[in-house]
């Protein structure tokens, strides 16, 4: 279906954003997703009408091992949030293939209570593969969500690799989770990603896992004490949960608040905002370089005449397409 059939004004959308209209915001998020160019013009319009009224909620990053229950957390931690008062989107990033570019996108029925509460919105997305792909749609999609209302913005990657580098370059606080007794459990995890971290949970701290829990919680707080201090000032915490027990939610609410109030109160917050909005325009800058160079036709047909030919492929030819590309304005000439 054609999303923008009957609606090609961006008012539609904007008018329908800002006053909660949940419809209106799925498709505009749909917009932002789409690769044809019609829709990100579109969508760039509906953005542009609704960011000032965008930047007024939290923003929590939350990753993890594969079977660590990110969206088991998700669910008992959003129903805190919501006891706090809080309206709460929810964008789950969905691993995508790489070769049929297809998603799961299965979070919204794990979630299955969470998702039917009118305060909540839950958006699964495909990460299409790529880290580029990932920060734009995904801060986009938060900018929506936020126009429409949702002050505390929840974003899960798909385990631990590139999407948390992404992740954690527009989100406020970056929440690592993690198994206990799992074995390995220091190895199980790039030191990269926990230097990311603003905090550790340790999940299942429940029944006969309770001990293997308060023991994997002390093994990180000493490895997290080795890590280099981060920018904020914060010092990084480590604490244990049960998500189906409903344990350990209010605290992790509680430490977030308090980071929230340390950050804001050293500036760091607010600069920490600024420089990720700059990071995110130049990497708005350099997908867009990209999409155009290889939408480009000519290009495109030079590319696949070099696929196939004999020839070998050296930095300066690459070079010299590109070169060839930037001196025409649109296209290669012959």
């Amino acid at each position: 279906m054609d999303l923008t059939q009957n609606t090609h004004s961006p008012d539609f959308f904007i008018k329908g954003i800002l006053n909660a209209d949940i419809s209106a915001l799925s498709r505009a998020i749909t917009l932002v997703e789409s690769q044809r160019e019609e829709h990100q013009l579109l969508a760039q319009q509906i953005i542009d009408g609704v960011i000032s009224h965008t930047g007024k909620s939290f923003r929590l990053g939350i990753t993890g091992v594969p079977g660590v229950g990110k969206s088991t957390f998700i669910e008992s931690f959003g129903k805190t949030l919501l006891a706090r008062g809080h309206k709460l989107a929810v964008l789950a990033i969905d691993p995508s293939s790489t070769k049929s570019r297809g998603s799961i996108l299965g979070d919204k029925t794990r979630m299955e209570e969470l998702s039917s509460k009118p305060e909540v919105f839950i958006r699964p997305s495909p990460s299409s593969g790529t880290l580029g792909g990932v920060t734009r749609t995904t801060y986009q999609a938060l900018l929506l969500c936020e126009a429409a209302g949702f002050d505390f913005i929840l974003i899960e990657t798909v385990g631990v690799g590139q999407s948390e580098v992404a992740v954690s370059k527009i989100t406020d606080f970056f929440l690592l989770l993690m198994l206990a007794g799992a074995g390995d459990d220091l190895q199980g995890i790039k030191r990269g990603i926990m230097e990311m971290a603003d905090a550790m949970l340790i999940t299942k701290a429940d029944g006969s896992n309770m001990e293997n829990a308060k023991a994997a919680r002390s093994e990180y707080a000493r490895a997290m004490h080795l890590l280099q201090a981060p920018e904020s000032g914060w010092t990084p915490r480590v604490l244990t949960c049960s998500a189906v027990d409903n344990i350990g939610m209010n605290e992790v609410y509680d430490m977030i608040e308090e980071y929230r109030l340390f950050s804001a109160s050293n500036d760091y917050f607010f600069e920490n905002r600024k420089k990720q909005q700059y990071e995110l325009f130049l990497n708005n800058l350099e997908e867009n370089l990209k999409q155009k160079f290889y939408s480009d036709r000519t290009v495109q047909k030079k590319i696949e005449e070099i696929k196939t030919s004999s020839t070998s492929y050296t930095f300066s030819l690459a070079k010299k397409i590109l070169e060839d590309f930037l001196s025409n304005g649109k296209s290669i000439e012959k």
